[in-house]
């Protein structure tokens, strides 16, 4: 039982040499990813098939025409290009407030989130949050963590299969890796707003409305929640207050957004250039020098950090 102890580290280290160490590029943080790219995509391809198939597609050209131009923008300020992506935004016909987001660029919204919505803004910080679920590649790193966790266990079955307690021992490893996996999922939910929100202020949309919008989610629930240990997301006040102290420190960001959108044309939200007059003379303007690029504020960087528990 001992000489077991002592290996099981050793292999689990050796396990993760073998595999590989990744980082999430927007806040730093060091994760362990057991499978590729492609892979994680391809799944992720398979499960939005499955899906659209499934929920009724919804048929309305302005609605889905708006999802199409936020999730383009929200797409563009990721930064970077994710692994396979092909983008695709899908909305369904549904009154579940609910949106989401899957490897290889698919991301559906239903309309009932649309519906509570009160602008843009805060649509966007949702999609937002649910395409940095994806770019930080958090369902490989969960999928990644089951495995270790299964393999963890195999290896407990075995190394205590003469002892008379390996009934408790297999009991208290359960319902450790259950409770370390839930505070797993909590930290990806936290990651999400922190990324996302910042994705969506590079696009243009006001990172604030991420307050109102979850303050309303807030004031829909019912029956009480489960003690934060025993939760996959965090309460919803904690989360409203780290939303309130991050989004301060994004305005710099958003508003070079958008003052970089108006130097261009027409801002991401603004209404279709097809509610132009038809027959308005053509107007030619002198191309202006490209306004320097922005740099990140020190507080968003001082609040990325306390965020983050550094």
């Amino acid at each position: 039982m001992k000489r077991f102890f002592i290996g099981l580290p050793v292999i689990l280290v050796v396990f993760w040499q073998l595999t590989g160490c990744a980082t999430v590029q927007e806040t730093g943080r060091k994760q362990v990813i057991l499978m590729s790219a492609s892979q994680e995509a391809e799944m992720g391809l398979d499960a939005f098939s499955q899906i659209k198939k499934a929920e009724k597609i919804s048929r309305d050209p302005a609605v889905n025409a708006r999802i199409q131009r936020i999730g383009k923008n929200i797409a563009g300020a990721v930064g970077r290009d994710l692994p396979n992506a092909q983008w695709e935004f899908v909305v369904f016909e549904s009154e579940q407030i609910n949106a989401f987001a899957l490897p290889g660029g698919k991301v559906g919204v239903y309309t009932g989130l649309i519906n509570l919505a009160s602008s843009d803004d805060e649509i966007a910080v949702v999609m937002g949050h649910e395409v940095a679920h994806v770019s930080s590649r958090h369902g490989a790193e969960r999928q990644s963590q089951a495995m270790l966790i299964g393999l963890g266990g195999v290896a407990l079955g075995v190394g205590t299969q003469n002892d008379k307690n390996q009934e408790y021992y297999l009991l208290a490893y359960g319902l450790g890796s259950t409770l370390g996996s839930l505070a797993y999922s909590r930290e990806h939910e936290t990651e999400a707003d922190v990324v996302g929100l910042r994705f969506a202020a590079r696009a243009g949309y006001d990172p604030r409305a991420a307050v109102t919008f979850w303050t309303k989610m807030a004031a829909k629930e019912t029956g009480g929640r489960p003690p934060k240990f025993l939760s996959t997301h965090p309460p919803s006040q904690e989360r409203i207050a780290n939303l309130q102290r991050l989004a301060p420190g994004l305005m710099p960001v958003y508003e070079q957004a958008r003052a970089n959108q108006a130097m261009g044309g027409a801002p991401a939200a603004a209404a279709s250039p097809a509610t132009a007059p038809r027959n308005a003379p053509a107007t030619v303007t002198p191309p202006r020098p490209a306004p320097a690029p922005a740099k990140p504020a020190t507080t968003e960087q001082e609040e990325l950090k306390r965020f983050l528990g550094r």
